[in-house]
Protein backbone atom coordinates (compact mmCIF):
# COMPACT_ATOMS: atom_id res chain seq x y z
CA UNK A 1 0.00 0.00 0.00
CA UNK A 2 1.94 2.76 1.58
CA UNK A 3 5.77 3.56 1.92
CA UNK A 4 4.74 5.18 5.69
CA UNK A 5 4.51 1.49 7.37
CA UNK A 6 2.31 -0.01 8.99
CA UNK A 7 1.24 2.78 11.76
CA UNK A 8 0.36 5.40 8.46
CA UNK A 9 -2.01 3.18 7.14
CA UNK A 10 -4.74 3.26 10.18
CA UNK A 11 -7.57 5.11 8.97
CA UNK A 12 -10.20 5.36 11.16
CA UNK A 13 -14.05 4.45 9.82
CA UNK A 14 -17.30 4.89 11.16
CA UNK A 15 -20.05 2.12 10.36
CA UNK A 16 -23.69 1.68 10.62
CA UNK A 17 -26.40 -0.62 9.70
CA UNK A 18 -28.28 0.30 6.59
CA UNK A 19 -31.07 -1.51 4.75
CA UNK A 20 -30.58 -4.85 6.40
CA UNK A 21 -26.74 -4.18 5.51
CA UNK A 22 -23.76 -2.25 6.43
CA UNK A 23 -21.86 1.15 5.56
CA UNK A 24 -18.93 2.63 6.48
CA UNK A 25 -17.33 5.66 5.31
CA UNK A 26 -13.77 7.36 6.46
CA UNK A 27 -13.84 10.75 7.64
CA UNK A 28 -9.85 11.33 6.27
CA UNK A 29 -11.15 10.16 3.07
CA UNK A 30 -14.27 11.79 1.87
CA UNK A 31 -16.22 9.93 -0.86
CA UNK A 32 -14.64 6.74 0.57
CA UNK A 33 -17.15 4.55 1.67
CA UNK A 34 -18.01 0.63 1.29
CA UNK A 35 -20.95 -1.68 2.12
CA UNK A 36 -21.55 -5.40 3.27
CA UNK A 37 -24.33 -7.46 4.35
CA UNK A 38 -22.15 -8.14 7.62
CA UNK A 39 -19.46 -6.11 9.61
CA UNK A 40 -16.63 -7.65 9.02
CA UNK A 41 -17.66 -7.63 5.27
CA UNK A 42 -18.32 -4.12 5.52
CA UNK A 43 -14.53 -3.86 6.96
CA UNK A 44 -12.86 -5.93 4.56
CA UNK A 45 -14.85 -3.68 1.78
CA UNK A 46 -13.60 -0.88 3.07
CA UNK A 47 -10.02 -1.75 3.28
CA UNK A 48 -10.01 -1.77 0.00
CA UNK A 49 -11.66 1.10 -1.06
CA UNK A 50 -9.45 3.31 1.02
CA UNK A 51 -6.35 1.34 -0.43
CA UNK A 52 -7.93 1.98 -3.96
CA UNK A 53 -8.75 5.82 -2.81
CA UNK A 54 -4.96 5.79 -1.94
CA UNK A 55 -4.32 4.57 -5.06
CA UNK A 56 -6.29 7.18 -7.27
CA UNK A 57 -5.07 10.26 -5.53
CA UNK A 58 -1.62 9.18 -5.86
CA UNK A 59 -1.87 8.30 -9.30
CA UNK A 60 -3.73 11.94 -9.88
CA UNK A 61 -0.76 13.88 -8.37
CA UNK A 62 -3.12 14.61 -4.94
CA UNK A 63 -1.79 15.02 -1.61
CA UNK A 64 -2.67 11.99 0.64
CA UNK A 65 -4.44 12.89 3.89
CA UNK A 66 -2.79 11.98 7.05
CA UNK A 67 -4.52 9.54 9.29
CA UNK A 68 -6.45 11.62 12.22
CA UNK A 69 -5.61 9.06 14.73
CA UNK A 70 -7.86 6.50 16.52
CA UNK A 71 -11.68 6.67 17.19
CA UNK A 72 -13.37 7.09 20.78
CA UNK A 73 -16.13 5.59 21.72
CA UNK A 74 -18.40 8.15 24.14
CA UNK A 75 -21.18 5.95 25.94
CA UNK A 76 -24.55 8.21 26.98
CA UNK A 77 -26.17 7.10 30.60
CA UNK A 78 -29.95 7.43 30.61
CA UNK A 79 -30.47 10.40 32.56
Amino acid sequence: MSERGEEGERYPILIGARDGGYGAWCPDLPGCVALGDTVEECKHEMREAIAFHIEGLRAEGEPVPEPSGAGVYIELSAA
